[in-house]
């Protein structure tokens, strides 16, 4: 099967680790990635939360760059409704020269924490990051440094240019993302282990490769192996995910019932909580990777971004061991560049 396989890790604090160990533990993970022949290693953004020490990415991107080699480090993604694209692009293309070929920009456009938490990124800004089409689409001409003549800022420039861009990706649960970064001719990630609705999987792939057939097509997805069906069902539990839904018609996943009743109350908006049966694949590496073949061939699945629950820090090292292209005898094509 022709897919490659990533991680996605959003240092969680677990085992009464302090902020500085769940870092660390971070760094470990991404280490023992290279070793596992794991094509990319992507951190997360999450603001004002005592259970992920992941803020600031592309801080963490560049010391992970600095402790491994060869596997790609990323963004899972940078929230950009909080920043100038500018600024982004100027970022990355600072790590892009410093590690090229290494260096990947995943773009989220969730807010990555709750509403007091965007107030405070936004405090003193102008635009409140409304207009997240144009602000990707202008991250895009800074990393081509291409920006059209008829725009007001034609002739500027993210420097320093590398010689080797970073590699621009798209991260969304729904068709009109996937639509989305198709038009822009962009790799697009499909999260999975928010939106585990199969049929709004389908729409996205078919909605991506409409308007960008070779694309990078890939799902982020939750996946949990242990040596044996059962022990992984065990560990699995009855895990849910929690999702807010506004009365203006967004609906965010969030850790818990409480931060989601939090989101809502802090929204200003009427809203409701509900909780879900977290989708997660569960069991031997065997029974995974069998799962992992069957979404390659049916929804074109360019590769697997691997997002393990959370779990005490052994069991999840394990997981992704066992889970580990070289574990599977999986042959990693070239990373997307």
């Amino acid at each position: 099967m022709s897919y490659t396989l990533g991680i996605l890790d959003q240092s969680p604090i677990i085992e009464d680790a302090t902020n500085e160990q769940a870092l660390q533990n971070t760094v470990a993970l991404a280490q023992k990635a290279e070793q596992l022949g794991y094509s990319r290693f992507w951190v997360s953004e999450h603001h004002h939360t005592d259970t992920l020490a992941g803020t600031s990415p592309e801080v963490l991107v560049s010391y992970l760059l600095a402790k491994t080699k060869t596997i790609n480090i990323g963004s899972g993604g940078v929230m950009l409704q909080h920043y100038s694209p500018f600024k982004v692009a100027e970022n990355f293309h600072v790590l892009a020269s410093l590690e090229p070929g290494r260096v990947d920009l995943g773009i989220g456009k969730a807010p990555g924490g709750l509403p007091l938490s965007t107030k405070a990124l936004q405090y003193g800004t102008i635009n409140k990051g409304e207009d997240f089409e144009q602000r990707l689409t202008f991250l895009q001409h800074l990393l081509e440094d291409a920006v059209p003549v008829e725009h007001a800022l034609h002739g500027v420039q993210a420097t320093p240019i590398p010689k080797v861009k970073p590699s621009l990706f798209l991260l969304g649960a729904s068709p009109q993302s996937a639509t989305l970064a198709g038009k822009l001719g962009i790799s697009f990630v499909f999260a999975r282990f928010i939106n585990s609705d199969l049929e709004v999987l389908k729409e996205a792939s078919e909605a991506y490769r409409t308007h960008h057939p070779k694309g990078h097509f890939a799902i982020s997805i939750a996946a949990l192996a242990a040596p044996t069906k059962e022990e992984a069902q065990d560990l699995v539990g009855d895990q849910k995910i929690t999702k807010v839904h506004l009365a203006s018609g967004r609906s965010l996943t969030l850790n818990s019932v409480e931060l989601a009743e939090k989101f809502g109350q802090e929204s200003g908006e009427t809203f409701t909580v509900q909780q879900y049966d977290a989708d997660i694949l569960y069991g031997t590496p065997e029974d995974i990777k069998e799962k992992l073949d069957v979404y390659h061939t049916q929804y074109q699945i360019d590769e697997f971004i691997l997002h393990t629950p959370v779990l005490k820090a052994v069991e999840r090292e394990r997981s992704f061991k066992l889970l580990s292209p070289v574990n599977l005898h999986l042959q990693q094509k070239e990373t997307v560049r």
